[in-house]
C-alpha cells in the first residue's frame, strides 16, 4: 500500500486478537453499528448464527492496547468489515478507536 511506504507500521487484526481463527465464517453487525455493540445494544453474529460479540469487543480492546502502547495516532482499517469498517456501518474496533481519539483512514 503506497500510503504506508516509508512508514513504520504494525499489522494487526482485531478479530484474531479477539480469539477468532483465520479463515473464519463471515459475521455481520446485528441491531446497530460498532458503537451500539460497545454499548450493549447490538451484537455480531456469524452467518452460521454464532454470537461472536465478545470476541469482537475483546479484539477491539486489544487493538486499542497496541495503539496506546506504541503511541500510534492513525489507524489504516479495512472498509466494509464488522471490526474495522467505517462504511457502510462503523465496525466494533473502529468505533472504539474513534471513541479514544484515534484517526482512522479506511482503505
Amino acid at each position: 500500500m503506497r500510503k504506508l511506504a516509508g512508514r513504520l507500521w504494525i499489522p494487526v487484526c482485531p478479530e484474531q486478537l479477539g480469539g477468532l481463527p483465520t479463515p473464519r465464517t463471515a459475521a455481520d453487525l446485528t441491531g446497530g453499528d460498532g458503537h451500539d455493540v460497545l454499548a450493549g445494544r447490538a451484537s455480531v453474529i456469524t452467518r452460521d448464527g454464532l454470537d461472536v460479540t465478545r470476541n469482537f469487543i475483546l479484539g477491539a480492546e486489544e487493538c486499542l492496547a497496541v495503539i496506546r502502547a506504541q503511541h500510534i495516532g492513525i489507524a489504516y482499517l479495512k472498509g466494509g468489515s464488522p471490526s474495522c469498517g467505517l462504511t457502510p456501518k462503523t465496525g466494533v474496533a473502529a468505533a472504539l478507536l474513534l471513541q479514544h481519539g484515534i484517526r482512522i483512514i479506511e482503505s
